[in-house]
C-alpha cells in the first residue's frame, strides 16, 4: 500500500519494536538520524544492516554511489529501506522505486515522528512517499502506460541507460569498452547490467540482449 504523509504525523503505537540500522555518508548525518530515532521506543537501533528489518539510508543527492548503496541494502542485506534524501531528479525517481526503496523522506522533513512513521510503514511492507513525489510518480507511470516517447522504459522494460548499455553489449563490447563509450565507470556499467538482469529475471548478458531484441529496444 502506497501512501503519502505530511511532515508531521501523529504518535505511533509503542507495542511493536522494529530493528533499525542507519547508514549515512558522513558521521554528522548518521548521528542526527540516530538521535531522532532514539527518542522512540518503537525503534530498536542496531549497527548491522544485515540484521535489521529496516535500513535508513541518508543521502544528499542520488549519484551512482548512492544508488549502489541502496541496491546493496535491498539485495545483499535484505533490508527494507527508508531513503532520506535532499533531492531526487525526475529521471531518478523510477530508479529509486525499482531499486526497492520502501519509503522516501525529504531531509528537510525528517523529524523524529516522520522518520518513525516511515520506518513502521516500511517494516510492514508498505510504501510511503511525500505528496509531491507521489504526484510525480503517478504522472511518470501514466506517461509510460500511454507510451510517452519522452519516458522510455518501464518497471518491466528497459530505461534509456539500460538500452545504451545493452546495445553496446550486443555489438560485442566488454565492460571497459562500454564504460569508455558512455563515459561511465566500469562499476556503473556492472550496476546497470546487474539491476537489469535482476529486475527482469534474466540469466546473463546474452539473455538481456535477446530480451532487448525481442521487445524491440535494439
Amino acid at each position: 500500500m502506497l501512501s503519502s504523509h505530511p511532515a508531521a504525523t501523529a504518535s505511533v503505537p509503542t507495542a511493536r519494536r522494529v530493528r533499525v540500522a542507519v547508514t549515512a555518508p558522513d558521521p554528522i548525518s548518521r548521528e542526527g538520524v540516530l538521535s531522532q530515532l532514539r527518542r522512540h521506543p518503537e525503534v530498536d537501533l542496531g549497527e548491522d544492516a544485515g540484521s535489521a528489518a529496516v535500513a535508513v539510508l541518508v543521502e544528499d543527492v542520488l549519484d551512482e554511489a548512492a544508488l549502489a548503496r541502496l541496491r546493496r541494502l535491498v539485495r545483499s542485506e535484505g533490508a527494507r529501506v527508508v531513503l532520506v534524501v535532499g533531492t531526487i531528479r525526475e529521471n531518478e525517481l523510477l530508479d529509486v522505486i525499482e531499486c526497492g526503496a520502501g519509503a522516501i523522506v525529504w531531509r528537510r522533513e525528517a523529524t523524529a515522528h516522520r522518520l518513525v512513521q516511515a520506518v513502521l510503514t516500511a517494516a510492514e511492507g508498505g510504501g510511503d512517499l511525500p505528496a509531491d513525489l507521489l504526484g510525480r510518480l503517478i504522472s511518470q507511470v501514466g506517461r509510460l502506460h500511454r507510451g510517452g516517447a519522452d519516458q522510455p522504459g518501464s518497471f518491466l522494460g528497459l530505461t534509456s541507460r539500460e538500452v545504451d548499455v545493452v546495445r553496446l553489449v550486443a555489438e560485442g563490447c566488454d565492460t571497459s569498452e562500454i564504460a569508455t563509450k558512455l563515459s561511465y565507470s566500469e562499476r556503473t556499467v556492472k550496476n546497470v547490467m546487474h539491476g537489469l538482469t535482476t529486475r527482469l529475471h534474466l540469466r546473463n548478458r546474452s539473455h538481456a540482449v535477446a530480451y532487448a531484441l525481442r521487445e524491440g529496444y535494439i
